[in-house]
């Protein structure tokens, strides 16, 4: 399901524990790690979507979940060409995404990958709120800057902690994929 400007509807998931750590997780037989993401069905409302995806990938349920809010709007990024495959050339541009932000209230037994048949991950871990980009892949880092930047006042209530280290949203001249 395309919008009529050739984006997918998605949305993207930043979870935090009680620390302010970020979930991140890497994808299988992949180098690159990430946030909770996917696509939003026809029919479902981006929180529906959220859930649905957040079992999915994760397996945590709604209670063991609190949603703190999500992006005012949607944030879009566009795929490489050489990413999209060939029918879907110069139709599809890329991603349109409403992020939520959760603070897990479950424990962290409570994440199970393997839920489904086609797990999107083979591992995770907790990382500082403010992760480099530098380990997102690089077609995605400015949506995860743009949410992580709007998202930020909903954890922290101090300008030292809502000040993203220095060097931190830099999205030019880094490689493609970081451990």
């Amino acid at each position: 399901m395309l919008d009529k400007e050739g984006y997918r509807p998605n949305v993207g998931i930043i979870l935090v524990n009680p620390l302010k750590q970020v979930y991140w997780g890497k994808r299988i037989h992949q180098h690159s790690w990430q946030f909770p993401q996917g696509g939003i069905n026809r029919g479902e409302t981006p929180k529906e979507a959220m859930f649905r995806e957040l079992w999915e990938e994760l397996g945590l349920t709604s209670d063991k979940v609190k949603i703190l809010g999500n992006t005012a709007g949607w944030l879009r990024y566009n795929v490489p060409e050489r990413w999209i495959r060939r029918d879907l050339r110069g139709i599809y541009k890329g991603q349109k995404q409403i992020w939520f932000l959760l603070e897990l209230t479950g424990k962290n037994l409570d994440i199970d990958l393997n839920v489904t048949n086609h797990p999107e991950f083979e591992a995770w871990r907790w990382n500082d709120y403010w992760v480099p980009l530098r380990d997102v892949i690089e077609f995605k880092r400015e949506v995860y800057k743009e949410a992580l930047l709007e998202l930020a006042p909903l954890i922290f209530n101090t300008k030292k902690a809502l000040t993203p280290p220095e060097g931190w949203g830099k999205t030019e001249g880094l490689g493609h994929f970081r451990r």
